[in-house]
């Protein structure tokens, strides 16, 4: 299989995966596990529990897993293969559009 292919099939994967998240979380009873899951991984706030590293890796584990989930709701399939190839990305702001 030559590079390209490798690319290709990554890419495909990445993009089928990202849908099979987007159906499972996308339904209301989807966003309602999503609201659940951001107070218990932490989502918007810090792991951090000082005086207790233990506990501060067992909570970034949860935010970490969290991340992952909101990366593939929200991110396009070619920023989540650009993560995967171990690559920066580029977020436009909310509204900026290449119309103006």
């Amino acid at each position: 299989m030559s590079v390209r292919d490798n690319v290709i099939s990554a890419f495909d994967f990445l993009r089928h995966r990202r849908r099979a998240y987007q159906l499972a979380f996308g339904s209301p009873a989807g966003n309602e596990v999503l609201a659940d899951l951001v107070k218990f991984c932490r989502g918007i706030e810090t792991c951090v529990v000082p005086g207790d590293h233990d506990r501060t890796l067992i909570l970034e584990g949860r935010r970490e897993v969290f991340l992952r989930l909101t990366d593939h709701l929200h991110l396009t399939s070619e920023q989540l293969y650009a993560l995967h190839a171990g690559r920066n990305i580029q977020i436009k702001p909310e509204g900026d559009d290449d119309a103006a």
